[in-house]
């Protein structure tokens, strides 16, 4: 009778506990896993090009599914090429199973040229953290690792996997006992919520903000939630603002026009400062995206916050109890005005209102950059149903993989990527990825040829732009050839340059199967 190797058991194990996708750039230590795959045709493996394109589109799946898909990288250097991802998912509390090969355990102490510390590198963007230690351990160890991932209102669950150890086979009967390591997180809601306190502090406060954090169907920025803290809003004379990057918000008519709270402390000072109570629906404390000479790093001190959930954690039913105990009137569900069709040469401006108009109903966008993130978002409150996707830990790169997973998740809803020229040629091969699972993404390039954001931040409080500054932070020398670019790994692409053009070629986007990319010249 044929024996179950240590990678089989992996695989097994974690298909056991609903890891049904695995997102893979695998090396040499890795290939007892690879042969793994072949008993388990169930679980879907998806190859990525780099290793942030598989890291990213295991948070875009993780975004919208609330489980986790699995990742499947080489050794320490090719898991460090994940990270930028991994950090973008840690900050969007994503459940994420990642499978690291390593040496023969016989052959870490040679230091060999690709051995390196890889739980030093893990731990800063996983809350769970094993080494495998034998073929007893492997399916404790798989299990153990989706319930963690699951924990702490979502994080990454790091394996690291021996190659001699994928190889042998399993004793009969497998361990049962889970694996338990010193650093697992237990699943608490940390935050002391107390609702005859929340009543008392609501009713006293004169000026109230509503800050609503992204994430699950009952997160702060999910249907429920926004139509709750719209009613709290009514009956408290209050304000309401989406997190400046909110890792998922539902968004479209019948919703709330809620606005992401400013990036730039002036106007978020402006937002929060005049208010007597800041309430955390599920977000963070905000605080300024960098440090700013003359703003406090925290723009609300702790005396003035209200937590009712911790980020992660459902706030739903809370918000709709306030709203009860406080006799908020039945929401009303507001019709926004679509923004007139533009026509003429692309703006930002332009670019959103033609995505609203365009479109279809329960579409999911992936934005990433803020030449288009921004005026989409405002315009979005008058498009049809969606899913906003944003890029939460700042780390660039997270716009087309996120994108790929949204559409592996959900695979009857269509995928916009409204992202950069810039940012997205740190994961340009997931184009490739794109085409060879012929997924229903449309992806949208703002090219501008230059990194507009570093210009902002390098012109506030008025200053110049120099002309070294502006040297490096151009791309128009030469310029990049996005519909070129995007046919060579097999993505259909065209270009517009007007308003009329760029509504077109959209229509004709939606209606193809597939991949297509359109280059929105700036």
């Amino acid at each position: 009778m044929k024996q179950t190797t240590g990678a089989q058991a992996l695989w097994a194990a974690l298909s056991a506990e609903g890891v049904d996708t695995c997102f893979a750039n695998p090396g040499t230590t890795e290939l007892d896993l690879v042969r793994g795959l072949e008993a388990l045709p169930q679980l879907r493996c998806v190859v990525g090009l780099q290793e942030n394109v598989c890291t990213g589109a295991a948070d875009g799946y993780g975004r919208m599914r609330g489980r986790p898909a699995a990742t499947l990288l080489h050794l320490g250097p090719g898991f460090a090429n994940g990270i930028a991802n991994l950090h973008n998912a840690r900050r969007a509390r994503t459940p994420i199973v990642n499978v690291i090969g390593d040496q023969m355990s016989w052959h870490l102490p040679y230091d060999a040229p690709l051995t390196s510390d890889i739980e030093s590198l893990a731990r800063p963007v996983s809350g769970w953290v094993h080494r495998i230690t034998g073929t007893g351990d492997v399916a404790p160890a798989a299990a153990a690792s989706v319930r963690q991932s699951l924990a702490a209102g979502g994080q990454g669950a790091t394996l690291i996997f021996p190659a001699d150890y994928q190889a042998e086979p399993v004793p009969e009967p497998a361990a049962a006992a889970p694996a338990t390591p010193a650093d697992a997180q237990p699943d608490a809601e940390a935050v002391a919520y107390d609702p005859a306190d929340a009543i008392a502090r609501l009713r006293s406060a004169r000026r109230i903000v509503f800050l609503l954090g992204g994430g699950g169907e009952l997160s702060g920025l999910g249907v429920r939630s926004q139509r709750a803290v719209s009613r709290l809003v009514a009956v408290l004379g209050a304000r309401a603002y989406a997190e400046t990057f909110p890792s998922r918000s539902e968004r479209g008519q019948g919703l709330p026009a809620f606005d992401r709270l400013p990036y730039f402390p002036e106007p978020a000072r402006a937002v929060l400062d005049p208010s007597d109570l800041v309430v955390l629906a599920g977000a963070m404390p905000p605080v300024t995206y960098f440090g700013y000479a003359g703003h406090p790093s925290a723009l609300v001190e702790p005396a003035r916050l209200l937590a009712i959930a911790q980020p992660g954690h459902p706030v739903a039913e809370r918000l709709e109890q306030l709203a009860d105990a406080l006799g908020a009137p039945p929401y009303a569900a507001p019709r926004h005005a679509l923004p007139e069709v533009p026509e003429g040469a692309l703006t930002p401006a332009a670019i959103a209102a033609v995505l609203a108009h365009g479109l279809p109903e329960q579409a999911i966008v992936s934005v990433e950059g803020g030449t288009c993130g921004y005026p989409f978002y405002a315009a979005s409150a008058a498009a049809p149903a969606h899913t906003t996707l944003t890029n939460t830990g700042g780390a660039i790169g997270q716009g087309l993989p996120v994108a790929l997973g949204a559409a592996i998740a959900c695979p009857d809803r269509r995928v916009v990527a409204l992202v950069s020229d810039g940012s997205t040629q740190y994961t340009i091969q997931t184009l490739w990825t794109m085409a060879h699972e012929q997924l229903d993404i449309v992806v949208l390039v703002a090219a501008n040829h230059q990194y507009a954001i570093l210009r902002n931040e390098l012109r506030r409080g008025g200053a110049a732009l120099g002309a070294r500054a502006e040297a490096m932070t151009a791309l128009d020398s030469p310029r990049i050839d996005w519909v070129g670019l995007a046919e060579a790994y097999g993505v259909p692409a065209t270009r517009a340059a007007t308003a009329q053009e760029l509504a077109g070629q959209l229509r004709q986007a939606f209606l193809q199967r597939g991949p297509a990319l359109i280059e929105m010249a700036l």
